[in-house]
């Protein structure tokens, strides 16, 4: 099993927040190793923390990985802000050595660029309807909660894992319309900034596609799926799932791996 990347993207953890796996988080970091760590958006969820949400020992720990990784791998960190996390407009832009955080960025890798923000602002509910965005976060909120007892049920029964909002997501036809819509603007963003990709996250739905001759990818998250992006050495991207892998063994066979295209001709890469 390849544990050694290039560029690994992580969004969505929501530490603060009953249903972050922190814990997961911290040992699926302490199982690869990168270049360039993308933590982009809603790592921290500020809006659950000023409401019923609470910071506990796990969520301190992924920060010290994340620093971890600084200091003994000489990783290179991004943090992007997300729309949970939007206190960070307060110090945004913000770099100490090798830990930035940002608003969004402009990465170049094998003769292509991308452009990377937590997806967010293109957003309407989000931006221009805040009011709306907070009464869907609750209504996510009790999703998870009740996926919790579902599963707890499942388990005794030896039944696999099962995502609640996922099927709801799957089967409401507004959702559908939305998401299909989230990811058709993005990739028309990303061309308008004469860019080959855009990286996002924000939606929940960890996905690698081309949209009109632009690579569409996003992160997933790590309250339900649990994914990361990862870019290998010769700029190849893949999904991974924790769920998916086996620790003692390597991923599964079953484990997506989803490159965009044939390796191409090595060149100097740099983040812009």
């Amino acid at each position: 099993m390849e544990t050694n990347f290039k560029t690994i993207v992580l969004s969505d953890i929501h530490l603060g927040t009953k249903g972050s796996k922190a814990k997961e988080v911290v040992r699926f970091l302490k199982q690869y190793q990168c270049e360039n760590l993308i933590l982009n958006g809603d790592i921290i969820d500020g809006w659950q923390l000023k409401k019923s949400g609470s910071w506990k020992r796990k969520h301190t720990r992924v920060f010290n990985r994340v620093l971890k990784m600084i200091d003994c791998d000489r990783t290179k960190v991004v943090y992007l802000r997300g729309n949970h996390d939007d206190f960070l407009d307060q110090v945004l832009p913000l770099e100490i050595g090798n830990l930035s955080i940002q608003k969004d960025l402009v990465y170049e890798s094998q003769g292509k660029k991308y452009f990377i923000t937590h997806g967010d602002v293109f957003d309407n509910i989000t931006t221009n309807l805040r009011w709306i965005a907070y009464l869907g976060d609750m209504g996510y909120t009790f999703l998870l909660w009740l996926n919790t007892r579902v599963n707890h049920y499942r388990r005794k029964k030896g039944l696999p894992y099962y995502s609640l909002s996922q099927y709801v997501k799957s089967k409401v036809k507004s959702a559908v319309s939305y998401i299909d819509g989230f990811e058709t603007e993005l990739c028309k963003i990303a061309r308008s900034k004469g860019c080959d990709g855009i990286i996002c996250g924000h939606i929940h739905k960890a996905e690698i596609r081309t949209i009109d001759g632009i690579d569409y990818l996003n992160s997933g998250d790590w309250v339900e799926s649990l994914s990361a992006l990862a870019e290998d050495h010769e700029g190849n991207w893949q999904l991974i799932y924790y769920n998916e892998l086996d620790f003692g063994k390597g991923l599964q066979e079953e484990s997506k791996v989803i490159p965009l295209r044939e390796p191409t001709v090595s060149r100097i890469d740099k983040f812009s």
